[in-house]
């Protein structure tokens, strides 16, 4: 709830009609004044500026003292529209964009973490803004700053929680990609509370949305509903005990209209008064959103006679409209992996060995590695430490070694006796080997030549030459 306005928000809308035309099923509408169909979420009939309505026989009709600009009921669990008025009309919303806020940063933080206020967090409230009363260089609990939240509307709750997601711009940014998923399409966030802003608007079917989805989320639904709570304060300099203050949720109807869940109410000069509401009767549950009646005490009113009229009019009316649901992001699953090359392609480090070696120095390569693989056998190869394992192509063939790429292979050499020679069984590539005798030694010194000769090959074909950088 924010108790000043700051500049009026930009926004397009036809004057308030005590006696509000009324559209039924029956009617054609003016040519003109329908929306395509298909731009309309929710369908056509939402998109009309007419209070619309669809009664079928023995259903009640609506309440005469409606004033409000902007208005929509409809059943939680269906998300079937029983009746609406200028349902996307963007409106300023004030502080019923709170619920966008929790749906957005609520699920981030455990409940029970400890956040010490820093001063800079407080700093960028508005004139007038409505506080619960955080200080600064004191801890608080998440709980207790989501009970500010709901209960108190207190902008300092939502800016403390705001720099805890990374900082305002962010969270409004988060927040507008999060009405975009809930395809939220006639809101517009610029600031995270609600306070007024150029340009921020909402709607009465937007907001019914941002409560539908916070009230699917325990926590979301166990604030909305709290009534009265107990919230830190400030710590005694002479006793340096911390106490603590009452504080009581702003709904009106919360423990008045029986069976009201909540959800929150707000006010800005500018936006007059707003109000989305949740209400349980006989396993019904049935959202409202109220915006801008001619009087701010009336928001109350037109609520509460919105949902008797929606608890006595529940299947003796055909619905106008529907509310979506969350658009389902892309599998992320079906992306390709940004490690694993795709089948048949070389890593990158592959693909550039490939062309600093040409013909000749892969034929070499390949000779020497398979002779030194055949004198290895099958058993393993004892490696120098800290010598990593170079890549294999297809066929068994080793990624040649380069400078930029990986280091060189390194030799085990065979140990050897206090008479200086070869012990019987050993090998020169490591480990023991059925090779053995005078075309064991012959082999070793075979494959320790190709080597030594691809090394000195490749360095020359790989290794930039010095001198100054253009």
């Amino acid at each position: 709830m924010v108790l000043a306005a700051g500049a009026p928000a930009a926004f397009s809308a036809p004057s308030p009609s005590p006696s509000p035309s009324l559209s039924v099923t029956s009617a054609a509408p003016a040519a003109g004044a329908a929306q395509d169909a298909a731009a309309v979420v929710g369908g056509e009939r939402l998109g009309r500026p007419a209070v619309q309505v669809a009664p079928r026989t023995g259903a009640p009709e609506l309440p005469a003292t409606l004033t409000g600009r902007s208005w929509l009921i409809a059943d939680a669990a269906t998300g079937e529209v029983l009746a609406a008025r200028n349902a996307h009309l963007p409106l300023p919303p004030a502080s019923t964009l709170k619920m966008l806020f929790a749906d957005t940063v609520l699920p981030k933080f455990d409940r029970t973490l400890e956040h010490r206020v820093a001063p800079a967090e407080l700093a960028a409230l508005g004139a007038g803004s409505s506080l619960v009363g955080i200080k600064e260089n004191l801890p608080y609990r998440v709980e207790d700053l989501w009970r500010g939240v709901f209960l108190a509307s207190g902008n300092d709750a939502v800016h403390v929680l705001s720099h805890m997601n990374g900082g305002l711009a962010r969270t409004v940014t988060q927040m507008q990609e999060r009405a975009t998923a809930l395809q939220a399409r006639d809101t517009r966030v610029v600031s995270p509370e609600g306070y007024d802003q150029d340009g921020q608007v909402s709607s009465a079917y937007d907001l019914t949305l941002f409560a539908r989805a916070g009230l699917r989320n325990p926590d979301f639904r166990g604030y909305c509903a709290t009534r009265t709570a107990r919230f830190p304060g400030a710590v005694d300099k002479a006793t340096g005990q911390r106490s603590a203050f009452d504080i009581a949720n702003t709904d009106r109807l919360l423990g008045k209209y029986p069976g009201l869940i909540g959800v929150k109410n707000g006010y800005t000069t500018n936006a007059g008064a707003t109000f989305t509401g949740a209400a349980e009767r006989e396993g019904r549950t049935l959202l409202v959103t109220v915006m801008h009646p001619e009087q701010q005490s009336k928001v109350y009113d037109e609520a509460a006679a919105l949902l008797d009229w929606g608890f006595a009019a529940a299947g003796k009316v055909e619905p106008v409209g529907r509310l979506v649901e969350e658009e389902t992001p892309p599998d992320a699953s079906a992306a390709p992996s940004a490690e694993a090359p795709a089948t048949g392609v070389l890593p990158h480090a592959i693909q550039q060995a490939d062309h600093a070696l040409g013909p000749a120095g892969w034929t070499a390569l390949a000779f020497g590695a398979a002779l030194a693989l055949w004198a290895a056998g099958r058993l393993r190869t004892r490696r120098r430490p800290h010598t990593a394992a170079l890549p294999v192509l297809p066929g068994g063939v080793p990624v040649p070694p380069r400078p930029d790429y990986a280091p060189h292979i390194a030799y085990s050499l065979p140990a050897r006796t206090a008479a200086g020679s070869t012990p019987r069984g050993s090998t020169a590539v490591g480990g023991a080997t059925a090779v053995g005798g005078s075309t064991r030694r012959r082999l070793t010194r075979h494959a320790r030549t190709l080597a030594r000769a691809t090394r000195a090959r490749l360095g020359a074909t790989t290794t930039p030459r010095r001198g100054r950088r253009r």
